[in-house]
């Protein structure tokens, strides 16, 4: 598929995803709903307790927030922010002297997200359209980039890893949850679009992504892969054996230049 294809492909998915809570092809959420499927992923009650009905649509393959080690005034920005979820819970953390971005390229999912922070009374929170391979924002702008099992969708992650090293601020972190290869994907996998949209096709392989980080400019790259995941994966495309190809992993690096960065002095 073209790049723009499967941009179509993607976005046409999730767009029917959020004016169908969720219920809609075989996105993750199909497979682990509602908080039992995001318990599973790492987050707690008082997490899920903490946003309005309608943020958590299901759509994560971890929890990000785990290892961002957000701090009060930071500014963070995610990508593929969906209904909103892991910001509001990023709001809370980064306080009123903080801000949270969300970028998502579907309009329908900014429209939910933004009634969400209304429900929410989230100031500190904004929620922007736009491509994570060409983010709306300034040059180094944000402390911490987040994101949710969105990475693995775009067809040219290089882009937007050299995206997130141009917003964030020196010292700046990148705290990912994603999806990666294990091995190589059949082609008959590869092929399906509603695989692609179950963030199974456009995984990279774990390699590739700590080279595309590295090239990207960022160092203290880890890419650590999470085997317990193929439990969940394996409910997201029934008897095609996805399990088998690809896995969760948490994504962490830093932008060179930073006066001190985690876990040294930072916390």
């Amino acid at each position: 598929m073209e790049q723009e294809e499967i941009r179509k492909t993607v976005r046409d998915h999730y767009a029917e995803v959020a004016r169908t809570d969720g219920a809609v092809g075989c996105a993750p959420s199909c497979c682990a709903p509602g908080a039992e499927g995001s318990l599973a992923l790492g987050y707690s009650e008082a997490d899920l307790a903490a946003v309005p009905e309608g943020a958590n649509m299901g759509l994560g393959c971890g929890n990000p927030q785990a290892i961002a080690r957000l701090r009060e005034g930071e500014t963070v920005i995610d990508l593929g922010s969906g209904g909103g979820f892991d910001c509001f819970l990023a709001s809370q953390q980064v306080g009123a002297e903080g801000k949270v971005i969300g970028v998502d390229m579907t309009s329908e999912m900014i429209e939910k997200a933004r009634r969400n922070a209304e429900k929410l009374g989230a100031d500190n929170v904004e929620f922007r359209l736009g491509e994570i391979e060409s983010l709306p924002v300034g040059d180094g702008v944000a402390d911490v980039i987040l994101s949710n099992c969105v990475i693995n969708l775009s067809p040219a992650k290089e882009r937007v890893f050299a995206e997130a090293f141009r917003a964030l601020a020196p010292g700046g972190r990148l705290a990912i949850s994603d999806v990666v290869a294990l091995k190589p994907i059949p082609p008959a996998l590869m092929e399906q679009a509603i695989a692609l949209s179950g963030c199974v096709s456009g995984a990279a392989q774990a390699a590739d992504v700590e080279r595309m980080l590295v090239e990207a400019g960022f160092e203290q790259v880890k890419v650590e892969v999470r085997p317990e995941s193929r439990a969940f994966i394996a409910g997201w495309l029934p008897g095609s054996g996805a399990e088998e190809y690809v896995a969760s992993a948490t994504i962490e690096a830093i932008k060179p230049g930073g006066a001190c960065c985690p876990p040294t002095c930072c916390g």
